[in-house]
Parts: structure tokens; sequence; C-alpha cells
């Protein structure tokens, strides 16, 4: 009888998994139980403290300036080692959820509800974990530094990104929005997202009274409602440029009785490169009707398509998995894309399975949990080990 071929030995990083899988089923409750939206002092500051009472002995804690003037102060952990790769771990604390729409965490057999459960406090407990497996001493000798940088502004930033320049040259950054798999069932990460930004409209027309005078006004409304239904006309998310264009805001009036005199539209819009958004930009004429507009473009985040620099770690990561990582593309920003502008390669999706993100549906897969350690922790071992 031939020998038995022994099995080849199980990372360390990879045997963390039930751990980091542990970590984020404690603290996952507690985290979506605090309604935090963005911007909101008391609630970053309670997550952050929930964060900060689950890190492992060797992290230290600083806070640093948010991107976001006024905001609470952005959670920056560091675990230093004895070796020479950097990775750095990223999330956000902040939901877009207001304080009287936000649904406590409920268990619903594997569902797990609640707002932010998806995007992205589900993510936010497993990079807490992952960070805790990194920080076991047999691990420390393949990095110099591990990072987990923990955001309060990523829903509502239009700012630039404060943190880039920190990261530049890192060898990795993983981000942990919500995860998800290939229709053949495979897990998949993200390693392309569109680039993002919004353009807004700002109309000075001339007030009338509604019954008597109409003609004698120039109505903000109108003009805006006809620039939104221009712009929502350019819309081709399945075109060359991948352009999405949707608006999302239309204040104007203020009387039942009175011509608009002014008012505001706000448009969402994707693209495969910030440029095919500028174009768009140019396309709003300076008036119509006698309506005076001035338009803008708000936030601009770029677009990160890291899918050739990321293909080698996916493939060492399956293999160490045993199963395949498949490369994903997403529509949504997210703060990887300004990170991947910086570091050598972003990976992100690695945070547990769900859905309804910003919905009142909103909620995690509590039976991927285990997986999506696996998946980060393969990832992550793959980076330090490039």
């Amino acid at each position: 009888m031939a020998p038995a071929v022994p099995a080849p030995p199980v990372d360390p990083l990879l045997a963390a998994a039930p751990a980091v899988a542990a970590t984020t089923t404690a603290l996952l409750p507690a985290l979506v139980d605090v309604s935090s939206p963005s911007g909101d002092h008391a609630g970053f500051e309670r997550c952050a403290a929930l964060v900060t009472g689950a890190l492992p002995a060797a992290a230290s804690v600083e806070r640093i300036p948010c991107s976001t003037e006024g905001f609470p102060p952005d959670l920056l952990v560091r675990v230093r080692g004895t070796g020479r790769a950097r990775l750095v771990l990223l999330g956000h604390l902040d939901t877009v959820v207001a304080h009287g729409e936000h649904r406590p965490f409920v268990v619903d057999g594997p569902r797990w509800d609640g707002s932010g459960t998806f995007d992205m406090k589900g993510g936010d407990a497993l990079a807490v974990g992952v960070l805790g497996a990194l920080a076991a001493p047999a691990v420390r000798e393949r990095y110099a530094e591990v990072a987990l940088l923990l955001v309060s502004d990523e829903e509502w930033r239009s700012a630039p990104f404060a943190h880039g320049a920190r990261f530049a040259g890192w060898e990795g950054c993983l981000c942990f929005e919500g995860g998800e798999r290939t229709d053949t069932g495979d897990e998949a990460v993200v390693v392309r997202r569109k680039a993002a930004s919004t353009i807004h409209v700002a109309a000075t027309g001339r007030a009338a009274h509604a019954g008597s005078r109409p003609d004698d006004g120039r109505n903000a409304l109108v003009a805006l409602a006809r620039v939104a239904t221009h712009l929502a006309g350019r819309h081709d998310p399945r075109g060359p440029e991948a352009l999405s264009v949707v608006p999302t805001i239309l204040r104007s009036g203020g009387a039942l009785n009175v011509v608009p005199d002014a008012g505001e539209l706000i448009c969402d819009l994707r693209a495969d490169d910030l440029a095919s958004v500028e174009r768009v930009l140019a396309t709003i004429p300076e008036q119509v009707d006698g309506v005076a507009l001035e338009s803008w473009l708000g936030r601009r985040w770029p677009g990160m398509d890291h899918r050739s620099v990321a293909a080698p770690a996916l493939r060492r990561a399956g293999s160490l998995l045993g199963r395949a990582i498949v490369p994903a593309a997403r529509g949504g920003a997210s703060d990887a894309s300004h990170l991947a502008q910086h570091v050598q390669v972003a990976i992100d999706g690695l945070g547990p399975l769900g859905g309804g993100a910003h919905a009142v549906d909103e909620h995690v897969d509590g039976r991927t949990v285990g997986d999506r350690a696996e998946v980060a922790l393969a990832v992550a071992a793959a980076l330090l080990d490039r």
C-alpha cells in the first residue's frame, strides 16, 4: 500500500476563522443596536467604544480628523509586526438611517435584520475579528503593520477623502462592505467599482401670483423638472460609459398660489470614469425659459479597477482556501475606491452576505459569517505573502 500523502498544513490565519466568526457574531448585534446616522457624534462614539472593547491587546488606538468638517473623528487602530508588508482594513460605522427610522438587531432564523447590518456593520464586526487573528504572535512576523480604519462619514461625504496619502504604497486594502456569491455559488469579492458623483442645479426665477398674473413669473420648479428630464435621458448603464443618471432630490415652491422663484435639483451619477460625469454636467444650459441655472458637481468619488493587480492574490487565496474566490464589479461607491488610488491592491466586498442596504429590509445571512471569515483571512494571507 502506498503511503498516505499528508495534507498541506493549514495557514495559521485560516485556522483562526472560527474565532473571527465568533467575534463577528458577538459584536454585530451591539453595533446594530446603536443608531449612528452619518455625522452623529453620540452614535459614532458608542460604536467606537464597542469596537475598542473588542480589540486585541496588541492594538493601539488613535482618533484622526474626519474628512468631513464637524463630523466625529475617525477611528484608526494599529497593530505592529516584525515583517515587511502593510495592510489596511477599511470600513465605516455610519448609516443613512435617521434615528426615528432606526431598526434594532433582530434574529429571524438565519436572517439577521437591522439598520446597518449589511452596510456595513456586519463587515465592521468581521474586520475587527480579522484584526484579532492578524494580531496573533504566530502571524505578526508576516507584516510590519496592519491598520483598521473606521470612518464616520462614508454615507454622506462630499469633501475629499483625507486619508489616502497615509497609506500610500501599502501592499493592500481590504474593505468589508457586504459580500456576494456568483450564480454558481462561488465566493466573490469586489475589485471594480464605478466612479460616483452628484450634480447640483440651483434655479433662480421670478415669483408671481399663480392666479392673477401667472405669466409674469419665471417658474423655477418647471425649469428644474425639464433639466431633470433632460439628465434622466442620458441614463445608459449598459452603454460604453456605463453611465447611470438618476434625479433624486427636487426642492421648489413654498406656497400654493405663488409661482416658485427658486429651487434645487440633485442627481446621482455613476460611470466608469469621472470624465463621463463632467460631460453630462456640460450639457446643462445656463437658463431655461428665463430661469437662471447654476450647475456644479458635488462629491467626486473615483472609479476603481484592480482586476489585473488583484488576480494573483485571488488565485493564491483560492488555493489556500480550497475553493474559488472570483472577482466581481459593483456599481455602488465605497471608500475602497479612494484607497485604491494609493495602495498596491484593493479588494472590497468582504463582509457577510445579505441585502437591503439603505432599506427597511436590510439584513445579513448569519449562515455566511464563517465562510466570509475564511475568505477574508485567505485574501489577507495572500496579500501578506505576495
